[in-house]
């Protein structure tokens, strides 16, 4: 996998996948851990490692209230002026919690509700325009705990890399600064306040940014091998490549410079539509892009032309359609669609086969031939 995120050739195609859905793991491999799922079907490992560190010099620690860490989370950077309550709300369909965001300012609060699955925001943060002040004037930044994942990453050793992603706005948030503003606002209202109040848009972006730069600057001398930007908010089957020029890149383009300052590789993630992007999320700068998610699967990929068009520039991790081909088919058609796409993108290296995104079913034995086939690609033999 380094030598494709390298854009180097290696000497067979490499074959993995993005985040192991718990649930997945559950119903189909008895609650095995991400390490025995890579070694059961003898795919490349990745080990995400997301661990934080507050600056006590600052007045900043750890929230003595967080329970269990979620999805996309690490431990979270609490102060005396920003503290973070829950209360759970039993008895309904599904797990729902409401978050309050405790300042001198005023409170902020959001509501999540999660099943077996996934979590979902029911409330959005953002209720008032002037509600992102309390964010500016208080919010912590976290910084990266450099010694945690050096360790994890010389425990992992040979086996894999080790990723992870910037950090996200605590409880529920994305990658990328345009995604998290998302999360925080909802997509549909911030659309339309990039027509009616752009500047307020540009505001908000800059807060998170400022919070993603400190924690980028702090990634300095941390082993990771690949970490992740970005998010399917900014896919051209959500947002035009208008609105990317004017609120995504001039945002997300900057953090990208400062990881690479910092000695790290980005991939930039944008899980939906990309062909009306490519060569501007390419401008950015990122090391990486994916997830090439297909038709099938909701996006627009076209794998061969997306590879002729960024592939001397960036690796490209993704394409594969984990719906109709680690479900519901033959060994055989799990096995030519491999074969498909190692034949559109894997010429000259640069490409890492992996499933378009999270899958919550895949069959075994589809995802014992995925990983086989690919091993089968081999660039000795083209």
């Amino acid at each position: 996998m380094l030598c494709a995120l390298n854009r180097q050739v290696p000497d067979r195609l490499p074959v993995t996948t993005h985040h192991l859905m718990e649930s997945f793991l559950r119903r189909y491999l008895e609650g095995a851990d991400s390490r025995r799922f890579f070694d059961l079907f003898n795919l490349d490992a990745i080990d995400w490692v997301v661990a934080h560190r507050p600056d006590s010099a600052a007045g900043e620690g750890y929230d003595p209230a967080q329970g269990k860490i979620g999805f996309l989370e690490a431990r979270r950077i609490v102060t005396d002026q920003w503290r973070i309550a829950s209360r759970d709300f039993p008895g309904g369909e599904f797990q729902t919690q409401r978050f309050r965001f405790l300042t001198p300012g005023g409170e902020l609060s959001m509501v999540l509700q999660s099943n077996e699955h996934t979590s979902w925001v029911v409330e959005h943060l953002i209720k008032e325009k002037r509600d992102i002040d309390l964010l500016g004037a208080f919010m912590p930044a976290p910084k990266s705990d450099i010694d945690a994942v050096n360790r994890a990453a010389e425990a992992f050793g040979e086996r894999g890399i080790i990723r992870s992603h910037m950090c996200t706005f605590d409880v529920f948030g994305q990658p990328g600064c345009w995604q998290d503003a998302a999360c925080l606002v909802g997509i549909e209202r911030l659309i339309i306040e990039t027509f009616d109040d752009p500047a307020w848009v540009h505001e908000l972006l800059g807060i998170l940014q400022r919070r993603k730069l400190v924690y980028t600057r702090s990634l300095r001398g941390a082993k990771y091998d690949l970490i992740e930007l970005g998010g399917g908010a900014a896919s051209s089957t959500v947002i035009s490549p208008a609105i990317f020029d004017a609120f995504v890149a001039p945002y997300d383009g900057p953090i990208i410079e400062a990881a690479h300052a910092a000695g790290q590789r980005i991939v930039y993630h944008t899980c939906g539509g990309m062909m009306p992007l490519l060569e501007r999320i390419a401008a950015m700068g990122p090391d990486v892009m994916e997830t090439f998610t297909p038709p099938g699967m909701g996006g627009d990929a076209d794998l061969g032309e997306a590879k002729r068009r960024i592939g001397g520039k960036v690796c490209m991790i993704g394409a594969f359609d984990q719906l109709h081909f680690l479900t519901r088919c033959t060994p055989e058609r799990t096995r030519a669609e491999v074969r498909r796409c190692f034949a559109e993108a894997g010429a000259n290296g640069g490409f890492i086969l992996s499933p378009s995104d999270h899958f919550f079913e895949a069959e075994p034995d589809l995802l014992a031939a995925f990983a086989d086939e690919a091993r089968l690609c081999r660039y000795d033999r083209v």
